[in-house]
Formats: C-alpha cells, sequence, structure tokens
C-alpha cells in the first residue's frame, strides 16, 4: 500500500450488528458485543497505516426506538468502553472525542464520557471520535441554537459560522466514508461534514470487518481523483 494520498479521516457507519449474529446463530445482542471489538481492532489497524482520525456512528438519535432491552444493553457497552479500555486508548497515546447529545445518557456514562476525554485530551498517536446519540440534523440544529444563543448578526453567517458551531469543530472533515452491510445510504451520518467524502458502500456485515477490509478501502481511496467541484 502506498504511504501517499492515506485518508487522514475515516468516518465508519458500522452497520450489520443484529444480522451478523442471526445468520451465525447467535443472540442478537451478541453481535453488538462483537461489533465492539471489531471497532477497535480496525482502530489500531488504520492508524498503524497513517490514518489520522477515525470516527464511528455508535449509537443514533434513532436508535432508542429500538426495544428498551437493547437500548440497555447498548449503554451498558459504552461503559464498559470508557470504564474499562480507557486504560489501554490512553496507553496507546490514542485522543478519545465524542460528539452528540450525551446530557440524554444516564448520569454515570456521561461522567464515563467525559472522563474519557480528559484524560485522553493530550493524546498524539490519533484520534478515536465515537459519535454517540447523533444524528446529522440534531447537530446542525444544535449548531443554529449556539449562534443563536450567540446573538450573530444574520448578515454575517457563512459556511464557517455553521463549521464552527459543530460538536467538534475542530476535527479534519472525513476524507472517506465507509458503511457496512450492504445499505447504500448516509442516514443523516455527517451531513455538513460529508460534502466532499468519498464513499465506499461495504456488503460485509461489521462484524466481519477487519485489517484486511481497512487496508482495501484505503486502497480504493488512493485509486480515486477527488475533485472538490473543480
Amino acid at each position: 500500500m502506498s504511504s501517499s494520498s492515506i485518508p487522514q479521516h475515516i468516518a465508519i457507519i458500522p452497520d450489520g450488528n443484529r444480522r451478523w449474529a442471526k445468520a451465525n446463530r447467535r443472540p442478537s445482542l451478541f453481535g453488538h458485543k462483537k461489533g465492539v471489538e471489531v471497532m477497535e481492532s480496525v482502530c489500531y489497524a488504520a492508524l498503524d497505516r497513517g490514518v489520522k482520525v477515525m470516527t464511528f456512528w455508535a449509537f443514533s438519535t434513532e436508535n432508542w426506538k429500538r426495544s428498551k432491552r437493547e437500548v440497555n444493553y447498548l449503554l451498558a457497552l459504552f461503559e464498559d468502553v470508557f470504564k474499562n479500555r480507557l486504560e489501554k486508548f490512553h496507553k496507546e497515546n490514542i485522543k478519545l472525542m465524542v460528539s452528540g447529545r450525551t446530557e440524554e445518557f444516564p448520569k454515570k456514562l456521561q461522567n464515563l464520557i467525559t472522563n474519557a476525554v480528559t484524560k485522553t485530551k493530550n493524546n498524539t498517536r490519533g484520534i478515536v471520535h465515537l459519535c454517540l446519540n447523533y444524528g446529522g440534523r440534531a447537530e446542525i440544529v444544535d449548531a443554529v441554537k449556539k449562534i443563536i444563543s450567540e446573538k450573530i448578526n444574520p448578515a454575517r453567517l457563512s459556511p464557517e459560522t455553521i463549521s464552527t458551531h459543530l460538536y467538534n469543530p475542530g476535527l479534519p472533515e472525513p476524507d472517506l466514508i465507509i458503511r457496512t452491510s450492504g445499505e447504500q445510504r448516509l442516514s443523516g451520518y455527517l451531513p455538513w461534514q460529508s460534502e466532499y467524502s468519498e464513499l465506499m458502500f461495504v456488503d460485509k456485515h461489521w462484524p466481519d470487518f477487519s485489517e484486511k477490509e481497512i487496508e482495501q478501502a484505503i486502497k480504493e481511496y488512493q485509486r480515486r481523483e477527488r475533485r472538490f467541484g473543480k
């Protein structure tokens, strides 16, 4: 794999955990557990290849509509990640960032998120950015609310005004967005930031995604020519 033109920011919609579990005759919740394990391994594989930011849509604003049992299981998984996997991320010099309406989570999870973000804020190897209770329209609505609260003159509004009021405005826009499990839509994922992102749709369910697939995705990205409207 050429070291040139490595995507600096890859954003992933890790879809298909439940379908993977069903196909493998496992409980549907086991698919989410396996998905978290794959997320961690793919992070390290991508960073080892020169990617600087890995973003994952781990929980959408629509996911609250799922069964109470599944939602509680997912929240418990997030608690485990921020509590029991934090030391490894920190030791690996990885910075954790989170975007979304996390204030709607249980207080315990909110505190774990805050602690993880604070503890790793000075790490420099790369960034793992988790979208939790995230929706693209919700992010834009929240950005507009911030702008209104700051009483910014409407005549001064620009695309940069919106960009600087997003959840984590310091992050670069994604070069490549990958969605697994055969779905060919973004479903409101990073709508503002994805204007010129390259898109890649993979048939494999997320738990079957591996280091091999992330390497293939980077190679495919390198074969494309980005024009940025030119």
